[in-house]
């Protein structure tokens, strides 16, 4: 053992860097739902993979492998685009829903968690 490793392994950084790696290799799947209660079509993406589920009423579980970001269009209009990105938690089940927050624009969606 070199005196580097010594002495980060007597400060406990040695058994720390090797826990953060392991969670890297092996902790990196998450596992969530992703529902559309909206009347609009809403392709997405999770970590950069498009959906085959965006139609009204469908949903999918997803397992991610780097990291659960989930991208999609927020404007249910054709021809409009406005993107938004989520970093989703594992286990959690996830909904596309009307946004009531946006009086001004019926056709804004966000994605709710809702277990």
């Amino acid at each position: 053992m070199s005196n580097n490793q010594s002495i980060l392994q007597d400060l406990g950084l040695v058994e720390e860097l090797d826990e953060q790696a392991g969670e890297t290799l092996t902790g990196g799947v998450e596992v969530f739902t992703v529902k559309n209660a909206t009347g609009y079509y809403i392709p997405y993406t999770v970590d950069g993979t498009q959906t085959n589920y965006p139609n009204p009423g469908d949903s999918a579980i997803w397992t991610a492998y780097g990291g659960g970001i989930i991208r999609f269009d927020k404007d249910g209009r054709d021809g409009y685009e406005d993107y938004k990105t989520y970093n989703l938690a594992d286990g959690k089940v996830y909904e596309f829903q009307d946004n009531k927050s946006t009086p001004g624009n019926p056709y804004d969606i966000d994605l709710y968690s809702i277990a």
